[in-house]
């Protein structure tokens, strides 16, 4: 990499005359021209006065630099930098030193280098914060979070959620992509429930009524026997009358569907995805999640149990009795976990084999006891990231289940056909993102792990607070 194409850029004054610019730089790139001068642009995070110097911090796309002001470099910027206030939007331009060896910042990946101004130029005026924003924690009340959320998410440690959540989202495609999953984008619009149920969103729909779709399901299973294996993201919603800190409205699922495949290679499959796109978080987001305090992620052997077997084990190590319910309760998630991680060394547990009655209609039920399902979830530190099942491919089966749920086969006529017409034996599944990156980080609330959250009391704003 040369000065020439990255530091310069020409530009033509009067279609004729020729003049060099310093080319704007990122903070990541700093620290390859101490000695040089380079132009910075980005918001002020924070200003620190100490006498004749000014520190100033700048932040862009990439992360934090160090910027010095003095008098004696630039009298012009020093006066200017005696106004600038957080947020204000800067562009720099000076020379890039070493620090000190005894100024040095580990925690910044800039730290061994400062940036010395000799010009700044205000881009665009901030107002005075409605909260100090420079401190390393922002340590805000939920509501104050969300109602500020376009200003919060400018935290360094806010940022960092959604920056682990977007290598999920790439870890995830890249694990779907090595099982040779073709990614598939599907609607949202459903004209009736996909998974039964009343938890729906009505809309009106050109003068007829229409719902949000619960999930991807139906889609995702037709495209199966076009490509055989396929991945989407897609929105899901849930009008489910429930404000707890693991719900949300709006939910992003990240599923795959495959062809040809039963229940014991579902399973082996399922597990390896969810370690792959773990484990590529912990290669690009290692310092993310060191911060986090949540300590290293167990990969041992990952434990599978019926969710009988579950309930068992519930009642000999926790002395809670729930063989009688259909699912795991939220406090057995979270001590079927603390068992897995102390028996088998593993923040994941399997659970299968849930009531065929309690799961959607195209569901398997176990060949060898049909009251229970070819069914899974997947939990994560104390809480269910994960769900699937080997799906029924037999069209009249299908059919049959359709009216046995009170439901009406020809809104399903679509999702229908591709089973009558050839079908193999399939399966999938769908991780909550939102869920896995609260207990990847720690998060109190599944809220703090969505960009703009949606739930009964909000949508962007708190709904009492429109007219």
């Amino acid at each position: 990499m040369t000065i020439d194409n990255v530091k310069w850029t020409k530009t033509i004054i009067n279609d004729q005359k020729l003049i060099q610019m310093l080319k704007r730089i990122f903070t990541s790139e700093v620290s390859m021209f101490v000695g040089e001068e380079v132009r910075l642009k980005g918001w002020l995070r924070l200003r620190r006065d100490h006498g004749k110097l000014i520190f100033l911090d700048l932040r862009d796309k990439d992360g934090i630099v160090q910027i010095v002001v003095t008098p004696k470099i630039s009298e012009s910027a020093y006066e200017l930098a005696k106004d600038l206030r957080s947020e204000d939007v800067i562009e720099i331009t000076g020379k890039v030193n070493k620090r000190p060896e005894n100024a040095v910042n580990k925690d910044l990946d800039t730290g061994t280098v400062e940036m010395e101004a000799t010009d700044i130029k205000i881009l665009s005026k901030a107002e005075t914060l409605p909260f100090d924003m420079g401190s390393d924690s922002l340590n805000l009340e939920l509501p104050t979070l969300l109602d500020n959320r376009s200003l919060t998410l400018r935290h360094p440690q806010i940022a960092g959620i959604f920056k682990v959540q977007a290598a999920l989202l790439k870890g995830f495609r890249k694990a779907a992509e090595d099982l040779g999953c073709v990614e598939i984008v599907v609607p949202t619009v459903v004209v009736d429930a996909t998974e039964g149920g009343a938890e729906l969103f009505q809309i009106d729909y050109y003068g007829r009524k229409a719902f949000l779709a619960q999930s991807p399901q139906l889609y995702k299973q037709i495209m199966v026997s076009i490509f055989e294996r396929v991945y989407t993201i897609a929105h899901a919603y849930r009008a489910e009358p429930s404000v707890t800190t693991r719900h949300l409205s709006e939910t992003t699922q990240m599923d795959i569907e495959l062809g040809f495949v039963e229940f014991a290679e579902l399973l082996d499959i399922l597990e390896n995805v969810a370690v792959e796109m773990i484990k590529y978080i912990e290669e690009n987001c290692n310092k993310i999640l060191k911060n986090s305090g949540t300590g290293k992620i167990a990969f041992g052997k990952i434990p599978r149990l019926t969710v009988r077997e579950a309930q068992e084990i519930i009642l000999k190590e926790f002395k809670r009795d729930n063989r009688k319910e259909k699912d795991l309760a939220p406090q057995d998630e979270v001590d079927i976990c603390k068992w897995a991680k102390e028996k088998h060394i593993s923040d994941f547990v399997t659970i299968t084999h849930f009531p065929t009655m309690a799961k959607p209609f195209y569901t398997m039920p176990d060949p060898n006891n049909p009251e229970y399902s070819l069914s899974y979830d997947l939990l994560f530190r104390g809480v269910e990231v994960m769900s699937g099942s080997q799906r029924i491919n037999d069209y009249n089966k299908l059919i049959e289940n359709i009216k046995n749920r009170g439901m009406d086969p020809k809104k399903f006529e679509i999702y229908l056909q591709a089973f009558k017409y050839g079908m193999p034996i399939e399966g999938g599944f769908s991780f909550g993102m939102e869920r896995i990156t609260m207990k990847l980080l720690g998060l109190q609330n599944v809220r703090e792990a969505s960009l703009f959250p949606r739930d009964m009391e909000r949508v962007d704003e708190k709904l009492s607070n429109f007219k």
